[in-house]
């Protein structure tokens, strides 16, 4: 390879989450979020049938990840995370696609999440997916007591 020539970037892969990842998701969940999950609520999540996983996956490492619960013709988006460097580049938009195109095949007629108001960029991307917000939860964040704004897309309409 000459000097001058640029590397293709490696593409970004979204997979179900294994019984294997869960570790390397937890490390992730610790790196994202200031008030994360115990791994045992992955293992729980891993054996629940209503429980559906996908992880992003950059030159075989783990950078992102989406949880969704599905339950009857209901779905909640229960975790979504993309490692800070990687962030603003498509995974969260790739993750997110992956969570309700499953949510999609099971017959799903709404999708609610809880997003923090302070975080611009993960409320436009739901926002151009098609969620609005339809209410909001005071102090609902543990670490800070930030609000969490509720948002719904409904998939029936």
């Amino acid at each position: 390879m000459t000097a001058d020539m640029t590397e293709q970037p490696q593409p970004v892969t979204i997979e179900r989450m294994t019984y294997e990842d869960i570790p390397q998701v937890h490390r992730l969940e610790k790196l994202c979020f200031t008030a994360p999950w115990d791994i045992s609520a992955y293992y729980r999540d891993f054996r629940n049938p209503s429980a559906f996983y996908q992880v992003a996956r950059l030159a075989g490492r783990i950078v992102g990840f989406g949880g969704v619960w599905i339950i009857e013709d209901e779905a909640h988006i229960v975790t979504m995370a993309v490692q800070q460097e990687y962030r603003c580049r498509g995974i969260g938009r790739l993750l997110m696609d992956a969570l309700l195109e499953e949510a999609r095949r099971r017959h799903v007629a709404i999708v609610t999440l809880e997003v923090r108001v302070h975080n611009a960029p993960a409320q436009h991307l739901y926002t151009k997916l098609g969620f609005h917000t339809i209410a909001y939860r005071r102090h609902y964040y543990p670490d800070n007591n930030e609000d969490a704004a509720v948002m719904e897309l409904r998939l029936d309409q």
